[in-house]
C-alpha cells in the first residue's frame, strides 16, 4: 500500500528543531538564498528580500485557484508570505512582494495558521514565497506537528534558491512547486534582478527532483509528493520556453510535471518595458504548450 503521509512525520520533533536551529543560525549573516546578503537579520538588519527574522504574512485561505492536483475538493491551504527575493517588475502581486503588504507574526501564530487551514479540510499547506522565511517556517513546523498537523507541505517559490538551504528541507517538504521564469541571464537581470537566476534555478530544480521525484497523486488525484514546475509564458518568448522545457526533459525528468501558464498581463511597472507592456497572444500560449507536449512533459491543467 502506498504511503501518502507527509515526509516530516517520519522525523522526530528533535530533528525538526535541529533543522530550525541550523536555519536560524544562517540568519545571523544571512545566506538563505543566492543573494547571500550576509546581513544580521536576527538583529533587525534587512537584505534584498526586506524580511525580518519573524515571518510576515499577507493572508491565508483555502485557495481554489491553484493547480487541480493541489486544490482537490476543499482547496489548497495557502499562506501568502510578504516580500520576495526577486524583484520582478511585472509582478501580479506587487502590493505584497514589493509593497510589503502584510503583518509580522510569531512562529507560534504561523503554526496556528497551519492548523487552522488543516481544520478547514485543506489538502495541504501551501507556503507561497517561502524562501526568505525558511527559518521561521522550520521553527513553526514542530509546534504545528505537536498540535496534530498531518497534511503535506508545498514549497511554492520563485525558483531562486540555494541548494544548501533546500537540503535543510529534505524530508520535510513534500511538494516542490517552483517557477522556472527565464532561460537567458540578461533577461533575468532585466526583469527580476539576479543575472544568475537561470543557473540557480537549474541547480534548485535538480535538487528538488532528487529529494521528491516526479509528482505523485493518490486515488483521488490529489498530490502528496513530488515536483511540479510552473513556467509563465512571456510575450516575444522572453522566458525562453523551448530551452526551459528541453532542460526539464533532459536533466530533471522526462516525465516532469509542468504548468505552462498563460495568464501574463502587464502589471506593476510592466507598461514601461516593451514587449512586456502587452498581454500574451493566444498563439504564443498554444506554441508553448505544443513545445512542452513534444518534449513529453506532463501537463497539470
Amino acid at each position: 500500500m502506498t504511503d501518502t503521509s507527509p515526509s516530516y512525520l517520519k522525523l522526530s520533533i528533535s530533528e525538526l528543531r535541529e533543522r530550525a536551529s541550523e536555519a536560524k543560525k544562517r540568519l545571523a549573516s544571512c545566506i538563505l538564498c543566492p543573494w547571500k546578503c550576509q546581513v544580521d537579520r536576527l538583529q533587525g538588519d534587512l537584505g534584498r528580500c526586506r524580511v525580518p527574522a519573524n515571518p510576515v504574512v499577507s493572508s491565508y485561505s483555502a485557495h481554489f485557484g491553484e493547480e487541480p492536483q493541489l486544490v482537490g475538493y476543499f482547496g489548497s491551504g495557502t499562506i501568502f508570505f510578504t516580500h520576495c527575493n526577486l524583484e520582478c517588475f511585472f509582478c501580479q502581486n506587487w502590493e505584497i512582494s514589493h509593497g510589503g503588504e502584510g503583518q509580522e507574526i510569531g512562529t507560534d501564530t504561523l503554526a496556528a495558521l497551519m492548523i487552522n487551514l488543516q481544520e478547514r479540510k485543506c489538502h495541504n499547506i501551501n507556503l507561497v514565497t517561502p524562501t526568505p522565511h525558511v527559518a521561521a517556517i522550520l521553527e513553526a513546523l514542530p509546534l504545528a506537528v505537536e498540535k496534530g498537523l498531518h497534511i503535506p507541505l508545498v514549497y511554492n517559490s520563485g525558483g531562486y534558491e540555494s541548494p544548501e538551504t533546500l537540503k535543510l528541507l529534505e524530508g520535510i517538504v513534500d511538494i516542490y512547486m517552483p517557477d522556472f521564469k527565464y532561460w537567458d541571464p540578461e533577461t533575468a537581470h532585466r526583469c527580476s534582478g539576479p543575472e544568475d537566476y537561470p543557473e540557480r534555478a537549474r541547480e534548485a530544480l535538480r535538487e528538488m527532483q532528487r529529494q521528491v521525484g516526479d509528482l505523485k497523486t493518490d486515488d483521488k488525484k490529489i498530490a502528496y509528493r513530488g515536483l511540479l514546475v510552473r513556467h509563465l509564458v512571456l510575450p516575444d518568448n522572453l522566458a525562453g520556453t523551448e530551452e526551459v522545457v528541453h532542460f526539464l526533459a533532459r536533466e530533471v525528468s522526462p516525465r516532469c510535471s509542468i504548468n505552462i501558464m498563460g495568464q501574463y498581463h502587464p502589471a506593476y511597472k510592466a507598461h514601461l518595458h516593451p514587449p512586456l507592456d502587452r498581454i500574451l497572444k493566444r498563439a504564443e500560449l498554444r506554441e508553448a504548450k505544443k513545445i512542452a507536449a513534444r518534449a513529453g512533459l506532463q501537463p497539470v491543467r
